[in-house]
Order: C-alpha cells, then sequence, then structure tokens
C-alpha cells in the first residue's frame, strides 16, 4: 500500500512548529551575542604577545573546536550537576552554544584582526589616541566589516546547531516537529515542514546578513 500524504494533523499544530522556530531563534541570538563577546576577547588573547594570554585562549578554542557539540550538550545538562553546577534547560544550552560558538567566532576574529595594516595603529598612536580607542575606534570597525562574509556563515550555521537542543528536551524547533511526528505519525509531513521552516529561515538570515555586507561594504 502507497504512503498517502496528508498535512492536516501539521497544520493544526503549526503554531507548535512556529513557537519552536521563535525559541530556536532566541536560543542562537542570545547565545552568539554572548559568543560575540567571548569570541573577541580570545581573538585579541590570540593576536598577543603575552603567553599567558595567548596560551590559555589557544588551549580553549583547540579543546572546544575538536568536541562535537553534542558532547558539550550533554556533558552540560548531565555531568555538571554532579558536580554542583546546576542550570536548567535553555540555560545550560545557551551557555554551551556560547562558548562554542566562541571558539569558532575566535578564529573568523582573528583573521580579521591579522587582516589590519598595523600602520592604522601606529597612525592612531601619532594622534594622541589611547591603544583601547585604537581598538574600539579603528580596528573593530575594520574587522568587522572584514569579516562579515565568514560571520554570516558561522551564525547560520549555529542557527542549525540549536536543534542538538533537542536532546535535552529544549522545545524548540526539532523537539516540537519530533513531538508531532510520535503523535501523529506522519513523518514525511512533519518532517517537510520542519525542514522547510529552517529553509526558509537560513534563507532570510543570510539576506540579511549581504544586506549589512552591502552596507558597509567600502564604496568603490
Amino acid at each position: 500500500m502507497g504512503y498517502t500524504l496528508n498535512f492536516a494533523v501539521v497544520w493544526r499544530n503549526f503554531d507548535q512548529l512556529l513557537a519552536g522556530l521563535a525559541l530556536s531563534l532566541g536560543l542562537a541570538f542570545v547565545s552568539i551575542f554572548i559568543g560575540v563577546i567571548i569570541g573577541l576577547v580570545a581573538a585579541f588573547a590570540l593576536t598577543s604577545t603575552y603567553r599567558a594570554a595567548k596560551w590559555p585562549a589557544i588551549g580553549y578554542v583547540t579543546i572546544i573546536r575538536n568536541l562535537p557539540i553534542l558532547v558539550l550538550v550533554l556533558f552540560a545538562y548531565f555531568a555538571l550537576p554532579q558536580m554542583g553546577v546546576r542550570l536548567g534547560k535553555i540555560e545550560s544550552f545557551v551557555a554551551v552554544l556560547a562558548v562554542y560558538s566562541g571558539a569558532y567566532l575566535a578564529e573568523v576574529f582573528r583573521a580579521g584582526l591579522l587582516s589590519i595594516p598595523k600602520g592604522l595603529a601606529e597612525a592612531g598612536l601619532a594622534i594622541g589616541l589611547t591603544p583601547m580607542q585604537i581598538r574600539t575606534s579603528i580596528i573593530m570597525p575594520l574587522m568587522f566589516r572584514n569579516v562579515l562574509p565568514s560571520l554570516s556563515s558561522t551564525i547560520i550555521s549555529l542557527f542549525k546547531d540549536t536543534s542538538l537542543a533537542a536532546a535535552i528536551a529544549v522545545p524548540e524547533l526539532t523537539f516540537e516537529a519530533r513531538k508531532i511526528n510520535v503523535e501523529s505519525f506522519r513523518v514525511i509531513e512533519t518532517w517537510l515542514v520542519a525542514s522547510g521552516l529552517y529553509v526558509v529561515t537560513c534563507t532570510a538570515l543570510a539576506a540579511l546578513m549581504r544586506m549589512a555586507e552591502r552596507r558597509l561594504a567600502v564604496p568603490k
């Protein structure tokens, strides 16, 4: 007997999928915001001449980038409580994704910092700017402009990584889709609609990032 598509049950529960998508976006944006801060600190440490700052940053980036994010999620949610650190499902996932994104963004920002001519910092010193003013007024704006294409890809990838929150029962999009699938047995329909929501959202994020790239591009 052939399989007959029937999307009725999916449309009846479409509001649950939208709520899951909203939570996925929230998890991604909060995590990436924190990850950008971590990544910036780590990137400046990686490009520093001080070993006390550089080597811990190298260790952090190397370890986190070589661990599967699912392992980190399960460790944070199931193992940390055994050590006395208790976090909720959402809090633990945000913490993991922030640390994970920070390691990847550190390399993105490091490449951006290395692409900036040293003469710009020297020019800033010549006109009386402090090292902190040079970083915030000259280096960081140029760095963000240079790394926007790589940053766009990283943000989209991290948004898709929010689907792993389903492993600890965070009710994001994948969790809600799996719930509808289990209750209705409409496997193809459920995952087609969930996949469509991911594709539309990632396409919209990519379009927004390309718009930002065009607005910040240096006029030719």
